[in-house]
């Protein structure tokens, strides 16, 4: 018999560590907070109250 081999890829293991990395720093520095209060800022501004 012939033996399989396992081909294990590398990019989307790096890619997933990346991206969260990316979000943990992000919440780090409060950003969620902050992209709230803009899209809240944007949403009164769309129906004419701020």
């Amino acid at each position: 018999m012939a033996k399989k081999t396992i081909i294990i890829r590398r990019a989307p293991f790096l890619l997933i560590t990346f991206f969260l990395l990316m979000g943990l720093t992000g919440i780090m520095f409060k950003e969620p907070s902050r992209v709230l209060h803009q899209a809240w800022q944007i949403c009164l501004s769309c129906i004419g109250i701020g």
